[in-house]
């Protein structure tokens, strides 16, 4: 499927205002960087801005590939465990990624885990994704969204991706792609220790 050119401008605008609220956060810092600097700073209006992300957190976490990672976790075959369908959609989606280059990534560690408001509203952005993950889990199992169990993989699951989303920024050096898959494989094996 080919993108028009109308998508693609739309897209490239997005990505331009995630870069420059990005550089200017790390810049700044969170709370002193306006809406009016990043859209001076990408020059668009901000009313323009609000038509790409409805506010400076989202703009930090707001990505386009958690779509695509949800799709590739439905589409794995009924055999697959729900830990090994989720990894291996992450592992599929994240090792293609063009969308964003590992600077990018590190970048938005450092900032999330450095930003007291970004930190709290991480922990809620993940408060939500238990629900996301609960009706997943739950379509694949053939069980119901509130069934205890169903809840406590996807608390799991998040709780593994958190951690290594921490181990990420503690170590500078670490691959944060190669570190997902690593916590999601020790969840995989009953989280030995």
């Amino acid at each position: 499927m080919t993108v028009g050119l109308r998508e693609r401008k739309k897209l490239r605008t997005r990505n331009a205002i995630q870069k420059e609220a990005l550089r200017l956060f790390l810049k700044k810092g969170f709370e002193e960087t306006t809406i009016e600097d990043i859209a001076e700073a990408v020059e668009i209006s901000p009313s323009t801005f609000f038509n790409y992300f409805p506010s400076k957190e989202a703009v930090v976490f707001q990505d386009d590939l958690d779509p695509l990672i949800l799709a590739e976790f439905a589409a794995q075959p009924a055999g697959v465990s729900v830990i090994g369908a989720l990894r291996r959609a992450m592992k599929k989606v994240l090792s293609r990624q063009a969308v964003r280059d590992d600077a990018f990534v590190r970048e938005r560690i450092e900032l999330v885990t450095r930003t007291p408001e970004l930190r709290a509203a991480m922990l809620d952005q993940f408060a939500q994704q238990v629900e996301v993950m609960a009706e997943l889990i739950a379509r694949r199992a053939g069980k119901d969204p509130n069934d205890f169990a169903v809840r406590n993989m996807a608390g799991a699951l998040l709780g593994v991706l958190i951690a290594a989303y921490f181990a990420t920024a503690e170590h500078p050096g670490t691959d944060f792609i190669d570190q997902l898959d690593r916590a999601m494989a020790h969840l995989e094996r009953g989280l030995p220790l």
